[in-house]
């Protein structure tokens, strides 16, 4: 019963966005996500900061998709990362839908989650702007990158918050040590 919840819930809020508009607007896709300078004044972030491309240290690969019973996911849903590190997200979006990836505190999570259920429920979904560079947005078979430098330690989140994305289980834990 659970599950057609879930279900349910996913393809109406689905439905809202297909409806809205794709969900662009600077979450920084194809070339433009590779440059990473999304000219907005969120270069930095409680997460760390945009990182230069010559001190990155290794790169982490993320699969976005969605399964046959309706679940959305990250995968791998966690991973650990030195503080100070420089790391390539590399992503890859091998779903049918549109995705984000947004890394950030829990309050920003949660405020930027708000936000696109706010802008969605006034119809205003594909002029939402909300952009930054500790994000990407990627439709189906897209790839994308963000280097970033981890400057802060601590236990943070990161999300599609595609609403009924994070609801259907698009989020995931970085831990930064």
């Amino acid at each position: 019963m659970k599950k057609q919840i879930l279900v349910g819930l996913f393809l109406t809020f689905s439905s809202f966005a297909l409806a809205a508009g794709n969900h662009t607007g600077g979450h920084g896709h194809d070339d433009h996500a590779k440059k990473h300078d999304h000219g907005d004044h969120h270069k930095t972030s409680a997460v760390g900061a945009i990182g230069v491309e010559k001190n990155v240290t290794r790169t982490i690969s993320i699969t976005m998709l969605e399964t046959d019973d309706g679940e959305m996911l990250f995968e791998p849903a966690q991973f650990a990362v030195k503080a100070d590190e420089t790391i390539r997200l590399s992503f890859t979006n091998k779903g049918e839908l549109d995705h984000e990836f947004v890394m950030d505190d829990d309050h920003g999570i949660e405020k930027h989650r708000k936000e696109m259920l706010a802008a969605l429920e006034s119809g205003n979904h594909a002029h939402h702007d909300h952009h930054g560079s500790n994000s990407i947005s990627l439709k189906p078979g897209q790839t994308g990158e963000i280097i970033w430098q981890f400057t802060n330690d601590g236990q943070f989140q990161f999300a599609c918050l595609i609403p009924g994305h994070f609801e259907a289980g698009m989020r995931g834990v970085l831990t930064v040590r």
